[in-house]
């Protein structure tokens, strides 16, 4: 059965401090003690493990579209460019304890002003985000990117910003972005809701845990993955048992997880670290791209 918690939106998050994670992105997700950060890492994880329900591509080409709209949408500066488009009218921006903590995120400016300064920049990236899906994507009249009967992982890897901006009153200028301008991404968006909100009515029921619950949950369950190896062949030299460090070069950066390295493969890094309460191991999961591991002091423990 599913369980979930809602954490605040900005630091601190004592719940997620308290099972030994620095790691400040929200969502994480945790399948008994083996704690997952990152949202591609996540989506890979329940691919594997409930296969019946998987949305990823099977052919080699469409699986090569799907990942590159990923790495597009957020290695390619598109969910850098949404972030420019947050109106300064909103209120959030009135709340200097929201403004430091997204500054410390992004490592930015969060003032109104160097807002409103990037805004025309942002816009032209955008839009022209919008014209590729409408012009290209979508252009032969096919109701999701790869041509399936319903939304596929690589329709959540394009839509995810596109969605966002568009519920966000005041993101983006009408004039530009108007559903007369760009009637098929709208069409896509308007099939993407409906799709989520019949899923959900089939969907197993969330139970919602207070934190002491979810970390009482998590701290006396057992890992559920067998414990991995470290590829002799990485590049970064590091050996089973040494004291490393990992943390997000994107955003977060500020923010490392610490502990004994556990495995480390092409796609992912997991440490051993130590819950606050109850003490127990956590395994904290976390990919590799986008993300630097290196050793602490060279020690093994």
């Amino acid at each position: 059965m599913p369980r979930g918690y809602m954490q605040p939106p900005a630091l601190p998050r004592e719940d997620i401090n308290a099972l030994g994670v620095k790691y400040r992105r929200i969502p994480i997700m945790s399948i008994g003690r083996d704690v997952y950060c990152d949202t591609r890492l996540i989506i890979q994880k329940l691919e594997e493990r409930f296969p019946t329900g998987a949305l990823s591509a099977i052919q080699a080409d469409k699986r090569a579209l799907e990942n590159l709209l990923e790495k597009w949408t957020i290695d390619g500066g598109v969910f850098v460019r949404a972030t420019q488009l947050i109106p300064p009218e909103m209120p959030l921006l009135n709340d200097s304890k929201w403004v430091k903590d997204r500054e410390d995120f992004m490592g930015r400016s969060w003032a109104k002003a160097d807002i409103t300064r990037a805004r025309p920049e942002a816009i032209a990236h955008m839009r022209d985000m919008f014209d590729l899906v409408e012009s290209t994507i979508l252009a032969d009249g096919r109701a999701w990117v790869l041509d399936t009967k319903g939304p596929s992982l690589a329709d959540i890897n394009a839509i995810w910003p596109l969605h966002w901006l568009v519920s966000m009153q005041g993101a983006l200028p009408q004039s530009l972005f108007g559903k007369e301008r760009f009637p098929k991404v709208y069409a896509w968006l308007d099939r993407f809701d409906k799709a989520v909100k019949d899923s959900k009515q089939s969907a197993p029921k969330v139970t919602t845990l207070k934190g002491a619950e979810a970390i009482q949950y998590i701290t006396q369950a057992e890992f559920i993955e067998p414990e991995g190896s470290v590829d002799a062949e990485d590049p970064l030299g590091l050996e089973k048992g040494q004291y490393v460090e990992s943390w997000p070069i994107d955003s977060g950066f500020g923010h490392r997880d610490s502990g004994q390295l556990v495995a480390l493969t092409r796609q992912e890094v997991v440490l051993k670290t130590q819950a606050k309460i109850g003490h127990r191991d956590i395994h904290i999961h976390q990919p590799r791209t986008n993300f630097r591991i290196q050793a602490v002091g060279g020690a093994k423990l």
